[in-house]
C-alpha cells in the first residue's frame, strides 16, 4: 500500500514559503491548510487568502481544514482560491450536513469530515458513504505540538473495517502527533494519509529536504515494526 503525507502548512517557515512549497511539491501528496476563526478553537491561523497565494506554486491538492463555527461562510472563497478538499468538523455541520456537502460537491471540491477525539463514528453514519476523506484527530484541535491520544487507534480500526466491509472509497487521514513515535501504531490501525507538522517534519532540520529524508527514514523503519 502507498501511504500519503500532508504537510501542515501552519508549521512551515513562512519566510521561506516559495522555497519550501517547491520542495514539498516533489514529495508530499496533499497540502493541509488549517483555517481557524478564534471561536470554534481558541486560535487564528491561515485563511482562504493564504490558499490563493500558494495555489500558483502548488502542484498537489490543497485541503482546507475548517476549524470554524460557520463553515458555509467560507465555501465560495475556498473555491475561488483554488481549494481541492474541504474538511469540516462534524459538530459544525450536522444540523445541515447534506446542504453543505452538496454545495461543496457542486463547486467541484471534495468533501472531508474531521472527527475530534471525543466524536464517535456514529455521528457520521448517515452520510459516510458520501465522503471522500475522513480525518481522525489524535489530539484535541486548535494547537500544534500536543500529545498523542492512543484511544484513537480503535476509531481508526473501525473506520478501516467499515470501509472494507461496505466498499467505501474515503481516505483515512490522521491529524495530530504523526511522527516516529506513532507511525507504526497508526499504520497498523489503518491510517492511509498522515498530516505531518512540527514534530513529524518541520522541526527535524532547518533544511526541509533533509527534514523530509529524516521523516521518511522514521516512517520506513516503522513499516517493519511489530507490536
Amino acid at each position: 500500500m502507498k501511504y500519503g503525507f500532508a504537510p501542515s502548512l501552519m508549521c512551515m517557515n513562512i519566510l521561506k514559503l516559495e522555497e519550501q512549497i517547491k520542495i514539498l511539491n516533489k514529495k508530499a501528496d496533499f497540502y493541509h491548510v488549517d483555517i481557524m476563526d478564534g471561536h470554534y478553537v481558541k486560535n487564528i491561523t491561515l485563511s482562504p487568502f493564504f490558499i490563493q497565494q500558494i495555489r500558483p506554486l502548488a502542484t498537489i491538492p490543497i485541503d482546507a481544514h475548517l476549524m470554524v463555527e460557520n463553515p458555509n461562510d467560507f465555501l465560495d472563497e475556498l473555491k475561488k482560491a483554488g481549494t481541492d478538499y474541504v474538511s469540516l468538523h462534524v459538530e459544525t455541520i450536522n444540523k445541515d450536513v447534506f446542504r453543505i456537502t452538496n454545495k461543496i460537491k457542486s463547486l467541484g471540491m471534495k468533501v472531508g469530515v474531521v472527527l475530534n477525539p471525543a466524536t464517535p463514528i456514529d455521528e457520521i453514519k448517515h452520510y459516510i458513504n458520501r465522503l471522500d476523506k475522513i480525518t481522525v484527530m489524535t489530539v484535541d484541535p486548535g494547537f500544534a505540538g500536543q500529545a498523542f491520544i492512543p484511544e484513537m487507534l480503535d476509531k481508526i480500526r473501525e473506520l478501516k473495517e467499515i470501509k472494507e466491509k461496505e466498499g467505501y472509497k474515503y481516505i483515512i487521514e490522521i491529524d495530530g502527533s504523526c511522527n516516529e513515535k506513532t507511525f507504526a501504531q497508526l499504520k497498523e490501525a489503518g491510517a492511509e494519509v498522515f498530516v505531518v507538522g512540527s514534530s513529524g517534519l518541520f522541526n527535524k532540520d532547518e533544511d526541509l529536504e533533509k527534514a523530509w529524508e529524516m521523516m521518511m527514514s522514521d516512517f520506513n523503519y516503522s513499516l517493519s515494526y511489530k507490536e
